[in-house]
C-alpha cells in the first residue's frame, strides 16, 4: 500500500511556535501554544492556550520540545499543521534522583514510602495512649 504524497509547506503559510505536549502517536504531535489575553469586561489578563495536532513525518520531536509549525493542507481529520523545525530541545531527565539511580529506587519503593507508620504512632514511649473509657 502506497503512502500519500509528502506534506508540502507553502512559503507564505502562517507559522507559530509552541511546546510539544504529547508524542505517543506515530507521526503526530500535540502542540500547545500558550498566550495571555485581556478579559473583555474585567480587564484582568487570563492565561489561554491553543492545542494543535501537528504532522511530524520523521518523528524527530519529543515531549517538551519547543517547535515551529506551519499551516498546511489537511493531513487527517485533526491535523492541519506540519512541523517545520525544532527550536529548542527539551532538557534531558536526570537518571539520578536524590543520590540513587532510578533502577535502585524502583525496588525500594515498595518497602519504604518515606511516611511514618500510622499503626504504631501513639504506642511509643512518652506518648499518650488512648484507653477506652478514660477521661483525663
Amino acid at each position: 500500500m502506497s503512502r500519500k504524497s509528502p506534506v508540502v509547506i507553502p512559503e507564505r503559510s502562517p507559522r507559530l511556535v509552541g511546546v510539544v505536549d504529547r508524542d505517543g502517536q506515530d507521526r503526530t504531535r500535540r502542540v500547545v501554544i500558550s498566550y495571555s489575553a485581556r478579559h473583555p469586561r474585567y480587564g484582568k489578563y487570563i492565561r489561554k492556550r491553543t492545542v494543535l495536532h501537528v504532522h511530524d513525518e520523521t518523528n524527530v520531536s519529543h515531549m517538551g520540545d519547543r517547535v515551529e509549525i506551519a499551516e498546511c493542507r489537511p493531513v487527517s481529520r485533526l491535523k492541519r499543521w506540519a512541523l517545520v523545525r525544532i527550536v529548542e530541545k527539551a532538557p534531558v531527565k536526570a537518571d539520578i534522583v536524590y543520590g540513587e539511580s532510578v533502577a535502585d529506587r524502583g525496588t525500594d519503593a515498595a518497602k519504604s514510602t518515606g511516611k511514618p507508620d500510622r499503626k504504631n504512632e501513639g504506642t511509643s514511649t512518652g506518648g499518650k495512649s488512648r484507653v477506652k473509657g478514660s477521661s483525663k
